[in-house]
């Protein structure tokens, strides 16, 4: 895969990561990209990023409510589902801290799916308090989120 190097290169090269076309290649490729950082280009560029980077959260967030309703209290299934829910998250950090956003914006957006990873975190623990046994908060705690 080529590293885009224009808009239109890397609105398919977002459509993919959108999508879950082969999040490696995508991701390597995306962190050798470049585009020219210039009014109405840039705007744009980073609207596609947000779209395809919100998709993909509802998506894992979706999965993983999926995966807890069949994981029917067993540990492994909830901490699979955990795991792979951080796996996500530490992705798309992974995506919005491509070179070709300048420093001080790739900080900012970083954040904002630190923020939301730390929300889903904060909101897992509140909901596990509601366990009588102390299980599932255990298990909340041990395999956080928000830790990538």
């Amino acid at each position: 895969m080529t590293a885009p190097q224009n808009y239109s290169e890397w609105i398919i090269l977002l459509d993919q990561l959108k999508n879950k076309t082969d999040d490696t290649e995508v991701v390597e490729a995306m962190k050798q990209g470049t585009i020219p950082w210039q009014s109405g280009v840039s705007e744009r560029f980073i609207k596609k990023l947000v779209d395809a980077v919100n998709t993909r959260m509802n998506s894992a967030s979706d999965r993983f409510q999926r995966d807890m309703n069949y994981a029917a209290g067993r540990e492994g299934s909830i901490v699979q589902a955990l795991l792979a829910l951080r796996k996500e998250m530490a992705l798309l950090a992974d995506v919005m801290n491509i070179p070709a956003i300048p420093e001080a914006d790739r900080a900012q957006y970083v954040a904002l799916v630190k923020a939301q990873a730390d929300n889903m975190q904060n909101s897992l623990e509140d909901t596990a308090k509601k366990d009588r046994t102390g299980k599932l908060s255990s298990i909340v705690k041990n395999h956080k989120v928000n830790v990538f």
